[in-house]
């Protein structure tokens, strides 16, 4: 399977199963924010993206990418689709819907302004429904995350193990099937076990509670669809290694100085790493490169007009 249809499979089946499980939360599992919260975020999400494709489409001169027909704009639409049921799903508002715009905003916003050199060009280095839920518990002190509770409230006894049997399940069939992203789940899930197991040595914690996260619905939507995204985590399996473990001691850290939210902290800081990796390596590509060669950096058609504009206005 070529990359772009391994993507495209992937893609497509976490929108399904993202877009089911909000349906099925809604109507039986007992989550808690408003109906209106998920239109809000799609309705941002689908708009901003479009927005900014057709204004890099018109300054690069060339066709919008959902354009061709009602298929292409679909999988155009995929990324933000998955986007805003993330930011809404996870972010608790009670009845205000601003955070959640803005929070979805900021998530499809990083996609085309925050970029680093990669492999085939400048791509973004940031999880985006995670840095935009981020974003909002900074700026929003009274936005909490969901409870985790919502995605079993409803069930009872045995039936507690439904919905984490089956994220684990659809999970590991996308990682595996199309994303690749099996070495790092598993150094992800070795590590965090290794970071709870040294705050039971070392920081006194409770034996059993570094490691009750880990049977919870949301720490697998977390393993299974957030920490694992494709588009901004390392390829080769030794980064991808490096990816996991990196982000389970930065939430030990986290955690052992009391710091609220670490899962979503941690992938955030690490991406950001990552990140700053990434320009480094391409700055010291570039300084091997003959004097004589020019190199004109590929950064999105919409940041540069944004830039040649701003540059045109004189200064007050």
């Amino acid at each position: 399977m070529n990359p772009n249809a391994a993507r495209l499979g992937g893609l497509r089946r976490f929108a399904i199963g993202i877009s089911l499980l909000n349906l099925f939360g809604y109507f039986y599992l007992g989550f808690e924010q408003p109906w209106l919260q998920p239109l809000v975020a799609l309705a941002t999400a689908y708009g901003l993206d479009l927005a900014l494709e057709t204004l890099d489409a018109r300054i690069m001169r060339r066709a919008p990418r959902y354009a061709g027909g009602l298929r292409n704009l679909i999988d155009f639409l995929l990324p933000a689709h998955i986007t805003a049921l993330a930011v809404s799903m996870l972010l608790f508002s009670n009845d205000r819907m601003a955070p959640i715009a803005f929070g979805t905003a900021a998530a499809i916003g990083s996609k085309w302004m925050l970029r680093a050199p990669g492999r085939g060009g400048w791509k973004h280095f940031f999880n985006p429904s995670n840095f935009g839920i981020v974003l909002v518990l900074l700026l929003f002190p009274s936005v909490g995350i969901a409870p985790p509770y919502q995605f079993t409230e409803n069930f009872v006894g045995a039936w507690h193990w439904l919905v984490p049997g089956i994220i684990l399940l659809t999970g590991s069939f996308i990682n595996a099937r199309f994303s690749g992203r099996v070495p790092l789940i598993a150094a992800w899930l070795t590590a965090f076990a290794a970071q709870g197991a040294l705050r039971v040595v070392f920081a006194g914690a409770a034996p059993l509670a570094p490691f009750v996260p880990m049977t919870g619905a949301a720490f697998l939507l977390f393993t299974m669809y957030m920490i694992t995204d494709p588009s901004t985590t390392p390829f080769g399996r030794r980064e991808q290694i490096a990816f996991g473990i990196a982000t389970a001691g930065v939430y030990g850290a986290l955690i052992t100085t009391h710091v609220a939210f670490g899962l979503f902290f941690s992938l955030v800081t690490v991406c950001a790493l990552r990140g700053a990796v990434l320009y480094a390596t391409a700055a010291r590509r570039s300084t091997a490169v003959p004097e004589h060669a020019v190199i004109a950096p590929t950064v999105p058609a919409a940041v540069q007009g944004a830039i040649s504009s701003s540059a045109q206005v004189p200064a007050s």
